[in-house]
């Protein structure tokens, strides 16, 4: 079905009026009119038109100061306007256009002419408003986007300060993990999904009690098999929402090792995500080169013989390599 477009008749001229709902009988416009200036701005407002036909000489406020008007009213001034008038003269087209017309017509006019103008303008303003909606949802997503990373971020914080332990990690190997998947040649559009993931990758450990958390003694095997279930709590209460899908795989799979002796799944080489394998050597690094109270941090070079033993075992160990060169440029 034809989508129907309204126009607005501004003309003070009975006659004109008539004619003009004469020529676009049958046509998918649904016509509106009005007498004079005043009546025209104030039916514009109401009805917010797809097209404003409007004559030029009307007492009171000609066609000009209608145009004029229009043009300096927020919620009018992208309306397509075509003026119309019996002034078939230069002076008069370009004081139109100087005033915001879109297009103008010479009284009398030819049916065909007036209906090609309309198609055209209607259709372009069509597109101006298909155009307008998609920068307004693009926009909006762009918000929404912001609100979830924000919140993100909220969460993040929250664990860090639950876990005094690690305070500030989750933000270090956000970091990290980014310049070491761009090294790795990841593309721009996977980043925003590290990044997410980094955030989050203890997310998991909300679920584990405070006595097991933030126990400064050695774990027992039962509070170990507990531990190790974080990474299964991120998957499950992650897995449901569509905006963080892309962002599982390091929650999910940053404790599996390159030989397969990880957790939770025990994954084994590239079975493992490639953001998990990145994540891996960064989270590592981190907490090796950073004091934790039963022991202060390694020096760099020690934390990077660590790390270079661990390639092929903890390790993927083409990541180790990149690591290394990164750590080395720095």
């Amino acid at each position: 079905m034809q989508q129907r477009s309204q126009i607005l008749v501004v003309d003070d001229e009975p006659i004109a009026r008539t004619t003009i709902g004469s020529l676009l009988v049958g046509e998918p416009y649904d016509l509106y009119f009005a007498e004079n200036g005043v009546e025209g701005l104030a039916m514009a407002l109401e009805l917010m038109p797809d097209v404003i036909l409007l004559d030029v000489m009307m007492p009171r406020m000609d066609g000009f100061e209608v145009c004029r008007q229009i043009r300096a009213n927020e919620h009018l001034r992208e309306i397509p306007i075509v003026l119309i008038s019996a002034l078939d003269d230069r002076d008069a087209r370009l004081t139109g256009l100087k005033n915001g017309a879109d297009d103008f017509i010479t009284k009398p006019f030819d049916s065909l002419e007036l209906l090609t103008r309309l198609q055209s303008i209607t259709r372009l303003n069509r597109y101006r408003r298909i155009v307008e909606q998609r920068q307004e949802l693009e926009k909006l997503h762009s918000e929404l986007v912001t609100a979830y990373d924000e919140t993100i971020e909220g969460w993040s914080h929250a664990l860090d300060l639950r876990d005094k332990e690690t305070e500030g990690h989750s933000q270090r190997v956000m970091k990290y993990t980014l310049k070491l998947a761009r090294k790795a040649g990841l593309g721009e559009e996977e980043l925003p999904h590290i990044l997410r993931g980094a955030l989050l990758h203890d997310v998991g450990k909300l679920g584990i009690p405070d006595s097991i958390l933030l126990k400064t003694d050695q774990l027992t095997d039962e509070e170990w098999r507990i531990m190790r279930m974080h990474p299964v709590y991120a998957y499950e209460w992650l897995k449901d929402i569509h905006y963080l899908q892309k962002a599982l795989d390091i929650p999910y799979c940053h404790h599996e090792k390159w030989d397969g002796s990880g957790y939770p799944r025990g994954l084994k080489g590239e079975e493992i995500p490639l953001a998990a394998r990145l994540f891996a050597v960064v989270d590592v690094w981190d907490a090796l080169t950073s004091d934790r109270p039963y022991r202060l941090a390694l020096s760099n070079q020690e934390a990077l013989e660590y790390i270079t033993s661990q390639a092929g075992r903890h390790f993927d160990p083409a990541i180790v390599e990149i690591f290394l060169v990164q750590m080395h440029e720095e």
